[in-house]
């Protein structure tokens, strides 16, 4: 008889101990819920300027509340609502200010472009490191003509092999509505220039050096192909046909082994910080220059796609090619000065 006396009292002094610390906080819980309900509908005009300074002090004390609440065992209804306030709360508090839309509309509108502009001592580095690469391919296929066979993988070879003739070159790059071939050429180099490009980020975390080494090696394989074209007195028509695609693809590798190669130069030498965090911030930025990489990339394979097929003249091409080249030079290094800063950081 005694247990089961102390069993409905227990559960009573549980209810009413519930009952008090409800009644002695409800007041703030209810304050921060109207707030969210608010912000949550987007009527934040309705939320007053005292509500607003109140929202990180009412936060973190409906989180303590949620704290004692587990600790104490309180009635599951109470932890259950306690929870989900807290929850709304942080996304209200912590949680990202902008819509996807207004995001893209910053990131797109400076926030990238500030981000690219953040690592031009990299950028720079991955020009001269790409630059050189070409030039290697080129000199190692005239000093030794099995080089080329090295450098260009046998899918690509194809006609397209030293002791063509200049007649049978020229065919495969021009008239491209007839030649499936240089399609499927044309998808290889982006298939190729897209994986290069993430391995080039990828690989910035071992200080760089691998990224570097990357480029190198992808560029060698253009030298090679310009040695080739060049042998044929092809250099400009090959220019051309590259250019449509290419100046895009390339700024997106020479961004991509900029934005690797600015995490390794952070890790290596962090300064007065430590090097996780100088990893993290570096991390930050060269993840926004990435993100224009795929779109450069995707942009890339839409002018694959339809601008080299219906355009099969030197002119033309290099008139688009030159077009992108100046367009992507403008974005990164004119547009957007004074603003996406604060995406950028």
């Amino acid at each position: 008889m005694a247990t089961a006396t102390r069993a409905p009292d227990a559960i009573e002094a549980a209810a009413l101990r519930s009952d008090r610390f409800r009644l002695e906080r409800e007041a703030d819980w209810k304050r921060l819920e109207s707030i969210v309900q608010k912000m949550e509908k987007g009527r934040l005009r309705k939320v007053s300027d005292e509500d607003l300074l109140a929202l990180p002090v009412l936060y973190r004390t409906v989180a303590s509340s949620l704290s004692i609440a587990r600790e104490t065992s309180l009635d599951a209804a109470t932890l259950a609502y306690l929870e989900g306030l807290v929850q709304r709360a942080w996304f209200v508090v912590y949680g990202p200010r902008a819509s996807l839309g207004s995001w893209l509309r910053k990131f797109l509108g400076g926030g990238l472009s500030a981000s690219v502009r953040g690592i031009w001592p990299d950028l720079l580095v991955a020009f001269a490191v790409m630059v050189a690469g070409t030039v290697v391919g080129w000199l190692l296929v005239e000093s030794d003509v099995e080089w080329y066979y090295a450098l260009v993988p046998g899918g690509l070879a194809d006609a397209r092999v030293p002791g063509a003739s200049a007649d049978t070159l020229r065919e495969t790059i021009f008239g491209n509505q007839e030649q499936a071939g240089m399609g499927a050429f044309a998808a290889y180099l982006f298939s190729n220039n897209a994986q290069v490009s993430i391995l080039a980020f990828a690989l910035g975390f071992a200080f760089g050096v691998p990224s570097l080494l990357l480029l190198v090696q992808n560029l060698a394989l253009l030298g090679a192909m310009l040695w080739l074209y060049s042998g044929a007195g092809l250099t400009l028509e090959f220019v051309g046909w590259l250019s449509v695609h290419g100046t895009t693809e390339l700024f997106a590798i020479l961004l991509a082994g900029g934005a690797g190669l600015h995490i390794g130069r952070s890790m290596a030498f962090p300064g007065e910080r430590s090097i996780l965090q100088a990893a993290a911030e570096a991390g930050r930025r060269s993840a926004q220059v990435m993100a224009g990489v795929i779109l450069m990339l995707v942009i890339a394979a839409m002018l694959e796609g339809f601008a080299r097929q219906l355009v099969d003249d030197t002119g033309g091409r290099l008139a688009i090619g030159g077009f992108m080249l100046l367009f992507w030079c403008a974005y990164f290094f004119a547009f957007g000065r004074g603003r996406g800063s604060e995406v950028a950081a």
